[in-house]
């Protein structure tokens, strides 16, 4: 790991955009807790997802190796999304973050509110 981020090397960038997306790290998250989910299930678990985003964001996952996407032939089809081997070795980071954020946020609004005041 390096201290600067090269401009012209900009796949540290990507991938970053990609993970640290709050909707990756949600859909991450999700997956680690609760396994392989039907995309009804991760909607209905992520609160504030639309349908559109949801599945923009699982297929940037799926694209990126970190989930995998499996239709069962039924009718209609079922679609089930899991993490890879890849995907879990993402889990204990994101999940860190995720607890990060829920347990500081009043200090992070607390923050906010002051900062505002002083503008």
């Amino acid at each position: 790991l390096t201290a600067s981020f090269a401009a012209d090397c900009p796949a540290t960038r990507e991938i970053l955009n990609r993970v640290g997306d709050k909707w990756s790290v949600l859909i991450i998250v999700s997956l680690g807790l609760q396994g392989t989910m039907r995309f009804s299930a991760l909607r209905r678990g992520i609160e504030g997802i639309s349908q559109r985003m949801l599945t923009a964001t699982l297929r940037g996952l799926e694209k990126d190796g970190l989930v995998s996407r499996t239709v069962h032939p039924t009718n209609p089809p079922q679609v089930e999304y899991a993490l890879t081997k890849l995907g879990r070795t993402l889990l204990e980071p994101v999940t860190a973050l995720a607890v990060w954020a829920q347990g500081h946020r009043a200090e992070i609004y607390k923050a906010r509110e002051a900062f505002e005041r002083k503008t």
